[in-house]
């Protein structure tokens, strides 16, 4: 990949707050599910940096390759749990911008599975990612 844009100096003070939260959620989020939520988001973003930086956090973190193999269809994946499939549904409404109605749709399911700080934790955890997504994309080019 070749670099267009070098966030890190030229945007430095900025990049340092997403770092801070990056931190933030990686002491306060379960990490094997974000692991997984920032692979999906990262494919259906196409950000191919974050793909490869990401599988390999889950596979350092005790994932499977099999499991990761399989984000890319993990509708009819039989090796996700409930709690794992709400999440990543939730993920690629928001990635996506669904509707408010199926939002609300997903919410009850998330809400199933999820407490209100996790809900909202796995809220800024996609935001997270979406904006890394969108900073690697305009910053590299492969």
């Amino acid at each position: 990949m070749k670099q267009r844009i070098n966030t890190y100096q030229d945007a430095g003070a900025a990049i340092a707050k997403l770092a801070g939260l990056h931190e933030n959620l990686s002491a306060t989020f379960d990490q094997k599910l974000r692991h997984i939520i920032d692979i999906r988001v990262s494919l259906m973003n196409e950000c191919h940096f974050c793909i490869n930086m990401h599988t390999k956090e889950a596979l350092e973190g005790g994932d499977t390759q099999d499991r990761v193999d399989a984000l890319k269809h993990w509708q009819t994946s039989p090796l996700f749990d409930p709690r794992e499939r709400a999440a990543l549904a939730w993920a690629e409404a928001l990635t996506r911008t669904a509707s408010q109605d199926e939002i609300d749709a997903l919410y009850g399911d998330l809400s199933g599975h999820f407490s209100k700080e996790e809900s909202a934790l796995l809220t800024v955890a996609v935001a997270h990612i979406n904006a890394w997504n969108r900073i690697g994309i305009a910053s590299y080019k492969h």
